[in-house]
């Protein structure tokens, strides 16, 4: 049987919501293993001087595989 642990993260993108959670996911990858799951949580944005999206962030939880055989 699995266990299965969650992480929060936030990823961040100058070019949308969709790249902010990929980003978060990518990120992750690089320690994490088995991931089984990503929901997104929430969107939210930084609007510059100009009045223009200048950051994109994506709040995003990751559920991963424990692995038990450590």
């Amino acid at each position: 049987m699995a266990v299965l642990n969650s992480i929060e993260l936030e990823g961040v993108s100058s070019t949308g919501w969709r790249a902010a959670a990929h980003e978060a996911l990518r990120e992750a990858g690089r320690t994490l293993r088995n991931i089984r799951r990503m929901d997104v949580l929430g969107t939210s944005a930084t609007v510059g001087e100009d009045g223009e999206i200048s950051e994109y962030r994506a709040q995003v939880r990751l559920v991963f595989e424990v692995d038990t055989n450590r």
